[in-house]
């Protein structure tokens, strides 16, 4: 079953985050737009590359309306390690969020038993808690986020403009189609 318009499953787990720990629950995910992105485990080689590409575009996610949440198997004492000791990682001004008990990998789908890791999944979720976006991969293959805050705008975008969608390649700004019976057959 897709996850796809289904509300995220109740979860508490620790964080680190400037140099805190802090608690996100689905509740955290409420009232805003999220972007939780998953990846295997700290201190692996291509996780760093995302987070850092997830901290370059930060400033982008947040002038949209989202926070970004880095996921990973491991505690928030990894994280905060982490965050110290990779110059890639120390760049993340947002939660590095601890799933020990593998309760998101396993609520999002992601989770891979026989490692004990998360295979690379990216969603995006409405204020309301809502899954909107979902992305997942092999883990040899590291994402691009500015795909990640074109599809965030995208939904933001079809939320506030009933009745329209939103076609490939669509960015912010862009034209977008009002699908009616006229179009059937003429795009």
């Amino acid at each position: 079953m897709s996850l796809i318009n289904t509300q995220v499953q109740p979860f508490k787990t620790q964080a680190f985050l400037n140099g805190k720990f802090v608690e996100v629950s689905d509740e955290s995910l409420k009232g805003k737009w999220s972007v939780l992105i998953f990846m295997p485990a700290a201190f692996t080689f291509n996780c760093p590359t995302e987070v850092e590409d997830a901290a370059d575009n930060y400033a982008e996610f947040q002038k949209a309306g989202a926070e970004v949440y880095i996921v990973t198997t491991d505690t928030h004492f990894s994280h905060k390690v982490w965050h110290e000791t990779s110059p890639a990682v120390g760049k993340a001004k947002f939660p590095l969020v601890g799933d020990p008990t593998h309760t998101l990998t396993k609520a999002f789908d992601v989770f891979i038993p026989e490692e004990g890791l998360a295979l690379r999944g990216t969603f995006v979720i409405n204020p309301e808690g809502v899954i909107k976006t979902a992305e997942v991969h092999s883990n040899e293959i590291a994402r691009d986020v500015k795909e990640t805050l074109r599809k965030l705008k995208a939904a933001q975008y079809t939320a506030a403009h009933p009745g329209e969608v939103c076609p490939a390649k669509w960015n912010d700004g862009a034209k977008t189609i009002a699908p009616s019976i006229d179009l059937v057959g003429k795009i």
